[in-house]
């Protein structure tokens, strides 16, 4: 290959690692800019290894805290919206309120989300 050619190749791959992250952008759109270490949103299975919510936990009005173990996918369902969030916290627990991760509106009130260590690293 002659130097053009690889400059083309270059820019042919940049485009598209460009256009692939533009075209994802949308579906993250929703959640609100969460802690580094408060998880991961799970949007349409874009995480490989994700196939099903662990848990499915049901916001009806009456909790004001909930338990969640680190590692585990949970299933957040509030009316008739919903969310799925990986808890992938590894050593840390912390404690935080669900708005910080919930889509915008969802959550109307405070709920504390307690995480517990993941037990895959918590010897």
């Amino acid at each position: 290959m002659n130097k053009l050619q690889v400059r083309l190749a270059t820019l042919a791959i940049a485009s598209a690692s460009a256009s692939a992250f533009v075209a994802t952008a949308p579906a993250f759109a929703d959640h609100p800019a969460a802690g580094a270490n408060l998880g991961t949103p799970i949007h349409d299975g874009r995480i490989s290894h994700v196939t099903s919510p662990d848990r499915t936990i049901v916001i009806n009005g009456n909790e004001s805290w909930i338990h969640v173990t680190g590692g585990k996918t949970v299933r957040f369902v509030a009316g008739d919206q919903r969310f799925d969030w990986l808890f992938d916290t590894f050593l840390s627990s912390p404690v935080f309120d669900l708005s910080e991760i919930a889509p915008t509106g969802m959550i109307d009130r405070s709920v504390t989300v307690y995480v517990a260590p993941d037990p895959l690293y918590t010897g």
